[in-house]
């Protein structure tokens, strides 16, 4: 039905009531205005859904005073768009900002070439390309998909690392976090297949403060920021907000003192949550207990700056929310999820939420579908319309909204593979990524899910 309103022309609009009152039918419907810019409900729907966006009916609609913030975000994004400025491909005023496209699409086999040892429980792989070209060099804050075959006869692996080392072409570091009954982690150092950097948790160009605030494993991405801040010796305020349980588990402490020592304006400041007796108040660490908002303002750090967080989810959550009750703007908090991310289900009553699995009791010879970031990995089968649809059934959480490639609610990345449409998009999504309701794969794909 959306597919429908939109290629026909025929949009639905919510209007604000300016006055209250009561409207009946046979009531008379007076137009008592124009506005200056005379664009029609219908001219500014087709703007945004329907391909083609003229520069100037975006300027046009941008100078419209009824429209709300929302849509002219949304026309600024094209705005931007048609001037050289963000993604060159997809709609950005109706998805979120997607990935810098994949500079190399699939997978290639790298070697192992150091290993280091972080804290008691992070282990950092230096990798380097077996053979072929260059790798592409990442962007500080993204992270890398890595495939995992402990076994001939089972599905592969899909696991997401951060980049942790110094942005560079010749050779990758990831960081690991071991588990003690962890498959993949004890599996990794022999057979590594790892895909080209990608991500949307990337520093951003500008002058302002920088808040870079992590906790445990979650230090990776943002170490990688740091150090493109030293190499560019940068005069921008940085602050470097890190939580750790104590010493043992306190990964890069002799690297990061280093990099902010370096740095004209920056200010370092780490919390301990569970100190060691031999732990030391004011060299190891500057103070026990968790992060929290409160603990972050108490420091004086700058509302207006851009903050950086990556770290479990329970505190992602807490920090962020926290921070913009605080007053920071909520285009200000940059977040990195390592795990899956949340449902949206617009209309559906919420339901208890389940571990991601394999879809149970179903047989399929069809490609293989992986997503990354749930760490499952199925066959396709028919009897799904959607890659969306086999989301759902292995309760990998998704978004979507109008599950007829409109909204773009649903648009995701395409770690590799290809696939078609059924039904065909209104308009394609961004060079490297797919929409999940109305795709179907071609050949085996990962999807950043």
């Amino acid at each position: 039905m959306a597919s429908l309103l939109v290629s026909h022309h025929r949009p639905g609009f919510y209007f604000r009531v300016l006055q209250e009152g009561e409207v009946g039918a046979g009531d008379e419907i007076v137009k008592v205005a124009d506005g200056l810019e005379r664009m029609t409900v219908t001219d500014v729907d087709a703007l945004l859904y329907l391909p083609g966006h003229p520069v100037a009916d975006l300027e046009r609609a941008l100078w419209v005073p009824a429209l709300s913030a929302g849509w002219k975000e949304s026309f600024r994004a094209l705005f931007d768009q048609a001037h050289g400025v963000g993604p060159s491909s997809g709609n950005p005023g109706l998805a979120p900002q997607p990935s810098p496209p994949l500079a190399r699409p699939g997978f290639r086999k790298l070697r192992v070439v150091r290993l280091d040892w972080e804290s008691a429980t992070a282990l950092s792989l230096t990798l380097e390309a077996a053979d072929g070209p260059p790798l592409a060099k990442p962007l500080p804050g993204q992270f890398v998909a890595v495939r995992l075959g402990p076994s001939h006869d089972a599905p592969p692996l899909l696991r997401s690392y951060s980049l942790s080392g110094a942005p560079r072409a010749d050779r990758y570091q990831l960081t690991v976090r071991r588990e003690l009954n962890g498959v993949a982690s004890n599996y990794i150092f022999n057979h590594v297949g790892v895909g080209a950097p990608r991500g949307t948790f990337i520093l951003r160009d500008g002058g302002g403060p920088i808040v870079l605030l992590s906790a445990g494993v979650g230090v990776t991405p943002v170490l990688a920021m740091l150090h493109a801040l030293a190499a560019d010796v940068s005069r921008r305020e940085i602050w470097w907000l890190y939580g750790a349980r104590n010493r043992a588990e306190h990964p890069f402490a002799i690297e990061v003192r280093e990099l902010v020592r370096s740095l004209p304006r920056s200010h370092s400041f780490v919390r301990y949550s569970r100190p060691s007796p031999t732990d030391r108040l004011g060299v190891d660490f500057d103070a026990v207990g968790r992060w929290s908002p409160e603990a972050v303002d108490a420091l004086g750090v700058p509302s207006g700056a851009d903050f950086y967080l990556c770290g479990p989810s329970g505190f992602l959550r807490d920090l962020s929310t926290g921070l913009i009750r605080l007053g920071v703007r909520p285009d200000r908090v940059h977040k990195e999820v390592f795990g899956p991310g949340d449902s949206l289900t617009p209309g559906i009553v919420p339901t208890a939420i389940r571990r991601p699995h394999r879809p149970a009791g179903l047989t399929s010879s069809g490609p293989l579908v992986s997503f990354a970031r749930s760490g499952i990995t199925t066959r396709w089968s028919p009897i799904f319309q959607s890659i969306l649809e086999l989301a759902e059934a292995c309760d990998v959480p998704a978004r979507w909204s109008c599950r007829t490639g409109v909204c773009r609610t649903c648009e995701s990345g395409l770690v590799s593979g290809s696939v078609s449409y059924r039904p065909e998009p209104v308009e394609p999504p961004a060079e490297g990524d797919l929409l999940t309701c109305c795709s179907q794969p071609q050949s085996d794909i990962v999807v950043d899910l």
